[in-house]
């Protein structure tokens, strides 16, 4: 069964703002004033890094409540890392989980693992194909 799921993106005549519509809801993405936008909304990294903290809680309150665990509530802190080496910009991930009630060592090895089998997660770790084509 093929399901679609879809955003449709338009970059306005408005330096970097671009309107989004994903099914009934509405969206913008900006740039900073210092890189040339006008700071209306989030940029696409931060974005990105909403969209798998999202992710991330989400997959694991489906997965603490079939356990049956109370962890209260769960922030998860994405953020980007860059790094200036002899080969360039090196960019990375970090994310930091964190449980508003106490976990066992036990629940916290397997609520990891749990995070990791996010679709969010799965797709920007290089699980997803993507084809790209001007029409």
């Amino acid at each position: 069964m093929l399901r679609d799921k879809n955003a449709e993106v338009v970059l306005t005549n408005k330096n970097y703002l671009a309107e989004v519509k994903t099914r009934n809801h509405f969206l913008v993405i900006d740039e900073p004033v210092s890189s040339g936008g006008d700071d209306n909304g989030p940029t696409p990294v931060e974005y990105l890094l909403t969209a798998i903290g999202g992710c991330v809680s989400i997959t694991l309150r489906m997965y603490a409540e079939r356990k049956g665990w109370d962890v209260g509530k769960i922030t998860v802190n994405v953020s980007q890392k860059e790094e200036s080496t002899c080969e360039g910009i090196k960019k990375w991930l970090v994310e930091d989980i964190s449980f508003e009630k106490e976990i066992t060592e036990d629940q916290k090895k397997r609520l990891l693992v749990i995070a990791g089998k996010c679709p969010v997660a799965k797709m920007i770790k290089g699980e997803t194909k993507m084809e790209s084509k001007i029409i």
